[in-house]
């Protein structure tokens, strides 16, 4: 995954040298993480969700990793919508660095992708899903009822018909499974 590489490449250990590019928004709820993560593509800036570093988690998981040029009006338009940020973090070292909020691992024919706590498993040459795991939100049993068995393309969105965490992290492994396989 060449872009994760870049994103998380080690610092000298001079890091007053490196030119600070990207930074962390940091939340309270994933829920506003989640709406903050529409506003901001909507509005065309270049963001990923991420998982904090453990000093900046506040109970949420998520954060978003933005362009740090763009703070000013990026917090601007967050304050604006009511959906200010408990802190905004510059990625200066290795302290700060976010965590990895999608991992892919390969079972022969089966292919996994983990979004956070959410696993969904498929066979890649069926295309279909055969495992659905993780989390803990009271609505991932009707998730996993209502995907697996199907194929990436017929299986319903989870953000469409979960409103979790664990559905928005299900989707996230979907969307990684179709980039990564199609559909």
């Amino acid at each position: 995954m060449n872009w994760f590489k870049k994103l998380t490449k080690k610092e000298p250990e001079d890091a007053g040298d490196v030119e600070v590019k990207r930074g962390l928004l940091v939340f309270a709820h994933p829920t506003t993480v989640i709406s903050v993560e529409e506003l901001l593509r909507d509005e065309g800036y270049e963001i990923r969700v991420v998982s904090p570093p453990p000093a900046y988690r506040t109970g949420c998981d998520l954060s978003v990793e933005f362009p740090l040029s763009e703070e000013a009006t990026i917090t601007e338009l967050l304050n604006t919508c009511g959906m200010s940020p408990l802190d905004v973090v510059p990625i200066t070292s290795r302290g700060t660095e976010p965590l990895r909020f999608v991992r892919t691992t390969m079972y022969g024919k089966y292919i996994m992708v983990r979004a956070a706590n959410m696993k969904m498993t498929v066979d890649q040459e069926t295309k279909i899903i055969v495992n659905i795991s993780g989390g803990g939100c009271p609505d991932v049993p009707y998730l996993a009822t209502e995907m697996l068995g199907k194929r990436l393309r017929d299986a319903p969105d989870p953000g469409e018909v979960g409103f979790s965490l664990c559905a928005y992290s299900l989707n996230t492994s979907r969307e990684e499974l179709i980039r990564v396989i199609g559909d």
